[in-house]
C-alpha cells in the first residue's frame, strides 16, 4: 500500500463567522504556541508516505506549510467529499493506492490512526474505512472525515458528487465501510475546533493530550 495523507480544510467555517466572501481558515487559529494545522501536520506525517492540504481559495496563504494545495473539483463548496476526491486525484496521479484524511481543525486525533483504518479495512475486507468515538450509549460514533480510500474509487466518488451527494456516510455505506473505533477516554480523540469556546477547551485538552 502507498499511502498518501490529505488534510481537509476545504470547509467555510461558518461558526467562526467564515462565509464564501469571508475566508476564515480554522487550521489558522493558534493552540498552545502552534496553529491547529501545525498539529494536524506533526500527527498526520509519520503516518503517510506524503501529504497535500485540500482548501479552496488563494494557495498562497498555505505557502508556508510546504505543502500542496488541492481545491476541490467540484464547484460549491460540496462538503468533505469534494476534499476527499480531490485527494483521490492527486495521489492516483502519484500512483498512490490509498488516502488517509484528517480534518485541519482536529487537533487531538490518534497516532495510530492509519494502522487502526488499515487493519479494519483488511479484517472486514472493505474498501474504506472510517474513524469512530464509541458512546457509551449510541454504540460507535462515525468520524466520516477520517477515513482511509482507495483511489480507485475516485470515478465513483466523482459520479456520486456530480449527481448531488453531499453526506459521507451515505456514499460510505454504499461500499460497506469498516469502522475502527476509538475510546472517549480522557477524552474524544476527534474533539474539533468549531467555535471560540471549542478553541478554549482545546487548551485545556492540550495538557493532557497524549
Amino acid at each position: 500500500m502507498k499511502l498518501y495523507g490529505v488534510i481537509l480544510a476545504g470547509g467555510l467555517a461558518t461558526r467562526m463567522g467564515g462565509s464564501e466572501d469571508t475566508q476564515l481558515d480554522k487550521g489558522r487559529l493558534v493552540l498552545g504556541g502552534k496553529t491547529l494545522l501545525d498539529h494536524v501536520i506533526t500527527r498526520l506525517a509519520p503516518q503517510v508516505d506524503a501529504m497535500a492540504l485540500n482548501a479552496n481559495g488563494d494557495a498562497s496563504r498555505f505557502a508556508d506549510t510546504g505543502l500542496p494545495v488541492l481545491p476541490d473539483s467540484i464547484d460549491g463548496f460540496a462538503g468533505p467529499l469534494a476534499g476527499v476526491l480531490a485527494g483521490m486525484d492527486w495521489a492516483a496521479g502519484k500512483s498512490a493506492t490509498h488516502i488517509l484524511t484528517a480534518a485541519a481543525d482536529t487537533p487531538f486525533f490518534p497516532t495510530d490512526l492509519a494502522n487502526r483504518l488499515i487493519a479494519a479495512a483488511t479484517s472486514e475486507d472493505a474498501p474504506i474505512a472510517l474513524a469512530a468515538t464509541n458512546d457509551p450509549k449510541r454504540g460507535p460514533m462515525r468520524q466520516p472525515t477520517f477515513g482511509l480510500w482507495p483511489v480507485t474509487l475516485r470515478d465513483d466518488l466523482r459520479t456520486a458528487l456530480e449527481r448531488g451527494l453531499r453526506k459521507v456516510v451515505l456514499w460510505t455505506d454504499e461500499h460497506g465501510a469498516a469502522l475502527a473505533p476509538y475510546d472517549p477516554t480522557p477524552f474524544d480523540p476527534f474533539f474539533n475546533v468549531n467555535t471560540p469556546e471549542d478553541l478554549a477547551t482545546a487548551e485545556t485538552l492540550l495538557k493532557g493530550a497524549p
